[in-house]
């Protein structure tokens, strides 16, 4: 799945985006659920989530529901998305969520879609 688009902030450096918008700013772009950042095609995790969830319903979650197992990779707020989902995650709350790049989460499903088990198998201090 694809990254979010980061509209004026692609291939700018963090602290490029900060000495040209402001630390509180860039912040609030990166972080907030509904607030995409500057440019026609800035998504925020909203966007994204409307990109993602679809995906996830008609090509996923079939395969998942059949019994197949399913490995799904993508970027940090791409999986943002789908983890909102599956740990039924408020909007408020997701912001706060940071995932560990390349540690793995395995989510055991029941046929309501109801997350039964989930097993993170890596460090998740490394999570930013």
């Amino acid at each position: 799945m694809n990254e979010r688009n980061y509209g004026d902030l692609a291939g700018l450096n963090k602290d490029d985006a900060r000495e040209k918008w402001g630390e509180e700013q860039v912040h609030i772009w990166r972080r907030s659920y509904d607030v995409p950042p500057p440019g026609d095609e800035g998504e925020s995790l909203k966007d994204t989530g409307a990109r993602v969830w679809p995906y996830y319903m008609q090509e996923i979650l079939p395969d998942v529901l059949s019994g197949k197992n399913v490995l799904v990779a993508a970027h940090g707020n791409s999986l943002r998305a789908l983890v909102m989902i599956l740990d039924r995650i408020p909007q408020s709350e997701i912001v706060k969520l940071n995932l560990a790049t390349g540690v793995p989460m395995v989510y055991q499903l029941d046929s309501t879609t109801k997350v039964v088990k989930k097993d993170i198998l890596g460090d998740m201090s490394k999570a930013h």
